[in-house]
């Protein structure tokens, strides 16, 4: 598809969902972005280097680091006993140790930092650690694991329906098994964060992080800080795709660990081959599943278990798991249901948060199944998934996911059907065929899939967020709210939000970095959730501005407040009467109208909790 951009656009008022260029575009082409690794080094500030387990289970019988401290430029070395108060980052269960102390839980484990006066003194200094082990039998395998009983969390079971039934009263029956892999996230910028002391005993901890206020937190808890004594501020990520939303928080911890006790600004940046080995994944999954159809394909019954492989911890495997669940139908009607969910405890690195969230993971399973289905009745599989869809409109039985949640402005039939039409679909599937029969090695292949995906979080108290907008006196704006940006274009849209309602140019509005002590409390950016939450927050304090903007026209004018117009810089009213924004701004101010406010949203939903 062409699309074509009008680069003029900054000069123009913008409105919400006009094509615009990324804000930050013309930094990243030209190098001028700014990331943490490129902000101005402090005057003294030390360089960490991280050292980690070779083993990938054992207790550790040996633990010198007499030459580390003594290499040359190392100013410090830390590990598990020089934190005070709690030694973990795990964001929900607490079982994920800043540094391993006794017990070695995978290859690439945390066990202490080096300070120096640069990287490289830094790095060289780690390899001087004699360490020793005992080792242990390690758990590799999502089996191994299975045939152990090896969990970071117990079993989860979910039915809904008859389901026995619907398998004794079908006409056929599948079963199978298969296995889906993990991911690397492979974001540009590898793990970093840079911690400032401050006065008072406070914090300055700058951040690759998807997630601000859970790096404040966890900071606070490992070092017995209080929240307001840090702040931790992210402009940009060079990439996050889940990686940076809950395991950031371990080198935030360690940065912060380092400032605190020297007392001098100290950097974190993991090289590549230290950020892979020592950062999770997607979550793997190997699947059993069994199911109940009749003569066309409809599904009767459904019986899966869902194994996944959570690493050493928890992380966020338990909500990955749970939208894993929720996702098992995807856009399809599923009248019974059993499954069993194993989280599974092995001796690698403690797998996280990755597009989708379990949801891709969810679907994996029942998309296969459908194929299998298909192939059994010798049909195309895109008339299995026709048949299988929800209803179009709600009423008579098939709106309803299998966990309770009621399916409205269900586009998918119609789509679908549209979608195969003008694809031309099926003489594109002939010729694949004819192509196939004819050729031995070399083979073809077309496939229609729907997609249905949960936005916002299935935490429901994440679904909130805040912003800040300030109107200066010369009519400009600038912006700050809880949302990260990591190039999907979030300060974009949230630009383009506040343009939007005042009726301003986009170069009229800007946007400051995320930092946790602008707008406190924030949510995580994930779940598909960030334009919605915070887009909506800049609108609202957008619109208590305007308001009072509109009032103070309106009693200039002897006019009605309700139809003042905000548009391309000019503020008019229904009488006839106009100014432009900067100069109904400053009158504004000398009147004394606030010309700052904050903004808050949520998203409401509403969760059968009937369903077990």
């Amino acid at each position: 598809m062409n699309q074509t951009i009008d680069l003029n656009i900054s000069k123009k008022s913008a409105k919400a969902g006009d094509s615009i260029p990324h804000e930050s575009a013309h930094l990243h082409v030209t190098g001028q972005a700014t990331y943490i690794d490129d902000l101005p080094e402090l005057e003294n500030t030390m360089h960490l280097a991280v050292g980690f387990s070779n083993c990938a289970k054992g207790k550790i019988s040996k633990f010198d680091l007499d030459a580390v401290r003594q290499a040359d430029g190392v100013h410090a070395v830390f590990s598990a006993k020089d934190i005070e108060v709690e030694n973990n980052w795990g964001p929900i269960v607490k079982d994920d140790p800043i540094f391993a102390e006794e017990q070695v839980e995978f290859y690439g484990q945390a066990l202490f930092v080096v300070v120096a006066e640069s990287y490289q003194q830094a790095r060289q200094a780690v390899r001087l650690a004699k360490i020793e082990y005992v080792p242990e039998t390690p758990i590799l395998t999502i089996q191994d694991a299975i045939k152990k009983e090896s969990w970071v969390l117990p079993p989860v079971e979910f039915s809904h329906g008859e389901v026995e039934q619907a398998f004794q009263n079908a006409a056929h029956q599948l079963s199978g098994a298969i296995e889906l892999g993990g991911q690397e996230h492979f974001y540009l910028e590898g793990q970093i964060s840079y911690a400032i002391p401050q006065e008072n005993q406070s914090l300055k901890v700058y951040c690759s992080t998807q997630h601000p206020t859970e790096m404040q937190l966890l900071i606070c808890h490992a070092l017995g800080m209080n929240m307001h004594q840090v702040s931790v501020e992210s402009r940009r990520m060079g990439g996050g795709f889940g990686g940076k939303e809950s395991q950031s928080a371990q080198w935030a911890c360690i940065a912060s660990l380092a400032a605190k006790k020297t007392g001098r600004p100290c950097k974190l940046r993991l090289d590549r081959d230290d950020d892979m080995s020592a950062t999770g994944k997607r979550h793997g999954f190997a699947y059993e599943w069994s199911v109940a159809f009749d003569d066309t394909g409809i599904l009767q019954g459904l019986k899966v278990q869902l194994a996944s492989n959570c690493g050493f911890s928890a992380d966020l495997s338990g909500p990955v798991n749970e939208r894993a669940i929720c996702h098992i139908g995807n856009a399809y009607y599923l009248n019974a249901v059993e499954l069993r969910n194993l989280r599974c405890k092995t001796n690698t690195v403690s797998n996280t948060a990755y597009r989708g969230f379990g949801g891709p993971q969810g679907m994996f399973v029942i998309e296969n199944i459908i194929d299998d289905i298909a192939r059994y009745l010798g049909c195309d599989p895109v008339e299995i998934r026709q048949r299988n869809f929800f209803a179009e409109q709600p009423g008579g039985g098939r709106d309803r996911m299998h966990y309770g949640a009621e399916v409205r402005d269900n586009v998918a039939p119609k789509l679908v059907a549209e979608l195969l039409q003008s694809s031309d679909y099926a003489k594109r599937r002939q010729t694949i065929h004819a192509f196939n029969q004819n050729n031995d090695i070399i083979k073809r292949g077309i496939a229609l899939t729907p997609l249905m995906f949960g936005i916002s979080f299935n935490a429901v108290h994440y679904n909130q967020a805040g912003a800040l907008v300030y109107v200066y006196m010369d009519g400009t704006v600038a912006i700050t709210h809880g949302g990260t940006e990591m190039g999907q274009g979030l300060y974009t849209k949230v630009r383009q939000v506040a343009a939007h309602e005042l009726g301003l140019p986009i170069d009229s509005v800007r946007l400051i970095a995320t930092d946790t002590s602008r707008v406190p409390n924030t949510s995580a950016t994930a779940a598909s959730s960030g334009a919605d939450l915070n887009g909506k927050a800049v609108q609202n304090a957008c619109i208590k501005i305007r308001e009072r903007l509109a009032k103070l026209a309106a009693e200039i004018s002897q006019s009605e407040a309700d139809q003042v117009q905000f548009e391309d810089s000019m503020v008019s009213t229904a009488n006839g009467h106009s100014w432009t924004f900067p100069d109904l701004v400053q009158r504004a101010y000398m009147a004394r109208v606030q010309l700052w406010d904050s903004g808050f949203s949520l998203y409401t939903i509403k969760i059968d909790n009937s369903l077990k």
